[in-house]
């Protein structure tokens, strides 16, 4: 048994511990509380999704001890399942944010568990965006020190990395010690798990929450003595060795762009897989710049960096949630002026559609080994021979947090407004932005459902 530390793990370790003692930079409060608000739209979005119905039953069925909110349901669960009903409710729809290190939705996996743990130990709100920090910024130390290897053998860094973040926020909200920190990361390192193959079913969102659930279970479980390496990270037949090719220590301890990670977080305007937003902005761009319509259109040439083809390249789709992952049916839509940022245009009635599959086929798809993982350039020819190119990068984050935070509150009422009334919603809104001047239960308690029913009404009308 190894009892103390080492190498990448320590480094993880102190930077958690670090974030946790400091007061956080105006800037970075910022954010963490743009993508709790991000996060809160997409959950109470997806609350009614299918798959999040099939996990609430089943965790229905279960029963357990209720001390933690689940998202748009009345009842309270135990704080493992509403970390994996809250987990998987935000990565529903596939809007949720992303970050290109790992690559995968850091707040999808830490946030929920961090607020089920917030929300039994009572904790001030100002607590619980410190954990949430602390956890996103240890899973892209851990995403920089795998490597892209990891994601390219087919492991879905969301259920398998953000299980270390999620562990991470937990322990600080529970107060571990640097040891009993490490024993947590080893734990949840055990558990971790989530495979690229699953993309378009929904066991992708199933990660998600597997990830949030893993994570807090392991921080409960190192501050109840539950032994582990603390060094599951680096050691032999541990995470790296089993999961990864690579290993960049260098890349995982440098400092990062404006001194976190956070920074580079990447928000979602399109409800479909990330690795589609460049070519959707590009193929926009060309619609209303060159006065496109479907009809003109001979063909549309995407290109695209090649582990691209390993992530979102179905190339017919059949139902709505596999279009969130079509390269081919995405352009299209973007081409025939759908808005792609409402949820309900990825559905298994447009999958189908005779004009938009027709469109879809249209597009191909190459790919180069040499291009960035999410810049997309996209080629369209007309049957009048013109032939117009646009090429967007869809990772460079927004450093106006002016801008993103107006275009986070419009995608916000979006989504929340018809699920929970416009009262409501303000409501919730109001909290986040004032976070860290009220306590944690000040949010879970806006996002439970209502008395009358065990769901919000999720229609128009409302």
């Amino acid at each position: 048994m190894v009892t103390k530390t080492t190498a990448i793990t320590a480094a993880i370790v102190e930077r958690v511990m670090a974030i946790a003692r400091r007061p956080l930079p105006d800037a970075t409060l910022r954010l963490a509380k743009q993508c709790v608000l991000d996060w809160s739209a997409v959950a109470i979005a997806g609350a009614n999704e299918p798959l999040v119905q099939l996990m609430r039953a089943q965790a229905s069925a279960e029963g357990g001890f209720p001390r933690a909110t689940v998202v748009a349901h009345v009842h309270k669960m135990s704080a493992r399942q509403a970390a994996l009903l809250n987990g998987a409710m935000g990565h529903a729809l596939d809007y949720d944010d992303v970050h290109s290190a790992l690559p995968g939705h850091i707040t999808a996996a830490v946030f929920p568990a961090a607020l089920a743990i917030a929300e039994t130990e009572k904790c001030s709100g100002a607590a619980l965006l410190h954990a949430f920090v602390a956890g996103y910024e240890a899973a892209v130390m851990i995403g920089l020190y795998v490597g892209m290897a990891h994601y390219n053998r087919g492991f879905h860094a969301t259920g398998t990395i953000g299980a270390f973040g999620a562990a991470a926020a937990c322990a600080v909200l529970l107060g571990l010690d640097h040891e009993s920190t490490a024993r947590a990361l080893g734990i949840a390192g055990t558990q971790t798990a989530g495979l690229k193959a699953q993309f378009g079913t929904m066991c992708k969102p199933l990660h998600a929450g597997k990830a949030s659930e893993n994570g807090l279970t392991a921080a409960q479980l190192a501050r109840d003595g539950f032994t582990s390496r603390v060094d599951i990270i680096e050691c032999v037949q541990g995470f790296a060795d089993t999961q990864s090719s690579e290993r960049h220590a260098d890349a995982a301890i440098a400092a990062p762009r404006r001194g976190f990670h956070l920074h580079d977080n990447l928000f979602k305007y399109s409800a479909a897989c990330y690795g589609t937003h460049g070519a959707i902005e590009a193929a926009r761009h060309l619609r209303i710049t060159r006065a496109l319509n479907p009809d003109q259109i001979r063909n549309a040439q995407v290109q695209v960096e090649a582990s691209v083809d390993r992530i979102c390249n179905i190339a017919a789709p059949r139902t709505g949630l596999e279009a969130k992952f079509s390269l081919r049916f995405t352009t299209a839509l973007a081409l025939a002026g759908e808005d792609t940022s409402d949820a309900a245009v990825f559905s298994d009635a447009n999958a189908a559609r005779a004009d938009l599959v027709t469109l879809r086929d249209r597009v191909t798809i190459g790919f180069s080994s040499d291009s960035p993982l999410l810049l997309s350039t996209v080629k369209v020819e007309t049957l009048e021979g013109q032939s117009f190119v646009h090429t967007h990068d869809a990772s460079v984050p927004n450093d106006d947090l002016d801008a993103q935070s107006a275009r986070l509150a419009l995608k916000f009422r979006n989504l929340v407004v018809p699920c929970v009334g416009e009262t409501r919603g303000s409501e919730i809104l109001k909290v986040i932005e004032n976070l860290e001047q009220h306590d944690a239960n000040a949010l879970s308690s806006l996002l439970h459902g209502p008395r009358s029913g065990d769901l919000w009404k999720y229609d128009a009308a409302r």
